[in-house]
């Protein structure tokens, strides 16, 4: 799915490849003059920005189109004729069209608007183990019906199927991790087979920055009727995704990591399994009818979008979309790409340091976890600050993958389209200083 710059400078000792001249590129300097909070200073510092995977930062583009909405054209969507209530419906269902096509979807209405992409993980979950005759069989589930997920989840890729199983009675399974980071696939004949409902995985981990395979996963789960669900929260704002290509059944994925607004994020399913799926909140504009006897309900995605939905945040999330396209995700890919090899060189000769997941650019992206010996990620994450340097630590909502590696936290950095090798450096030389406070 991605692929690897050869870029002499980037790709180092890691990369092993002779330099490409054509691959897609981008004016660095131009894109993160689109980004006001980048010029800001932390305790004398100019901010260095590596907790992309958290949260990114937004672009003016998205800021001006959120500010145009509130002060010309807010109403509610879906219930009025007046000018305002059009025109605030045309931009909710525009953004819709603009997603679907960014993600290779068939068409708009396979696209659900969610708050992010946990809710869309928990909607899908929603769906499984009704009681009734009317149940889609794809839906049903029970005692000695399996579960498969992975050892690397986020924690909304977790919860979610283990309530479901608890609900119940079926068996929630997982796929391991190897010691170098990557999913481990050699039982997949065994742990996929004909009790499997549902495969959900992460399609890049947001501790390790795996990027999972796709193809044969999908090949053996259908082989054998199961379903497939990628939780692509962390592969969509950064590389080409599309959803015909994959050949998966549902997608989720959330817009503030995406240059969008928190808020807002989006499940894409194959249109034949959300006609089948049964409501998973109920309010006003999901039905059909309502008498006081019972309800009937709206054909997706609507059935899916009870209550006001997040407006404004879905007209962002579709800007951000625009932007990203303006700038071309091939461009956004080779770019990181670049930056996760420049990264890896330089931490690998930390003496103490210790990364977690894949040492090498390829089959990755640009999320890098690591441990200091001897340091708590808490300390390492509070001298950066004192030096500008933002990132992540703790478990990263991922605690099996911790535990998988026998720590209780990590320090992550997180690279985007506005990341720069000087803000590497910056890293580096943060770490410098926390070991010689330490030492």
């Amino acid at each position: 799915m991605i692929e690897m710059t050869s870029d002499t400078r980037a790709a180092g000792r890691h990369g092993g490849m002779p330099a490409y001249t054509d691959v897609p590129r981008f004016d660095v300097a131009k894109v993160r003059a689109d980004f006001p909070i980048l010029t800001r200073e932390i305790d004398g510092h100019p901010l260095v920005y590596l907790d992309s995977a958290n949260t990114s930062q937004k672009p003016r583009q998205v800021l001006e189109v959120l500010a145009d909405h509130y002060e010309h054209h807010n109403a509610n969507v879906a219930r009025a004729v007046h000018t305002l209530g059009t025109e605030a419906t045309d931009a909710y269902e525009g953004a819709r069209a603009k997603i679907a096509r960014f993600i290779g979807a068939s068409t708009a209405g396979e696209v659900v608007f969610t708050k992010n992409s946990s809710e869309a993980m928990n909607l899908v979950a929603y769906s499984f183990g009704h009681a009734g005759a009317d149940v889609d069989p794809r839906f049903r589930l029970g005692p000695g019906d399996e579960v498969v997920i992975s050892e690397m989840e986020h924690h909304s890729n977790i919860v979610p199927w283990q309530l479901l199983c608890q609900r119940t009675g079926a068996t929630l399974r997982w796929f391991g991790i190897t010691d170098n980071g990557r999913l481990d696939t050699s039982n997949l004949d065994e742990l996929v087979n004909e009790k499997t409902k549902i495969v959900s995985y992460v399609l890049q981990s947001n501790i390790l920055g795996t990027i999972n395979p796709v193809a044969e996963i999908v090949r053996r789960a259908h082989e054998v009727g199961a379903l497939v669900m990628l939780d692509a929260s962390q592969a969509v704002p950064h590389s080409p995704v599309d959803v015909t290509d994959l050949d998966v059944d549902f997608l989720a994925f959330t817009g503030h990591k995406m240059c969008g607004p928190t808020g807002i994020g989006a499940l894409w399913g194959r249109a034949e399994l959300l006609d089948a799926m049964p409501p998973f909140l109920g309010g006003g504009e999901m039905i059909e009818t309502v008498k006081m006897e019972g309800s009937t309900f709206a054909p997706p995605p609507a059935r899916f979008e009870a209550g006001t939905p997040p407006i404004a945040q879905a007209i962002g999330l579709g800007a951000a979309v625009d932007y990203l396209t303006s700038i071309g995700m091939d461009a956004v890919r080779w770019h990181e790409k670049e930056l996760t090899a420049y990264a890896l060189d330089a931490l690998t000769e930390i003496p103490g340091l210790r990364i977690f997941g894949p040492e090498v650019p390829v089959g990755r992206g640009g999320t890098i976890s690591f441990a200091l010996d001897g340091i708590h990620p808490h300390d390492v994450g509070q001298v950066l600050d004192a030096e500008g340097v933002a990132v992540r630590v703790g478990h990263g909502c991922a605690r099996p993958t911790c535990a998988r590696f026998g720590v209780p936290a990590v320090t992550r950095a997180s690279f985007y389209l506005y990341t720069t090798t000087e803000e590497i450096d910056a890293l580096v030389r943060g770490i410098g200083s926390v070991r010689k406070l330490f030492s």
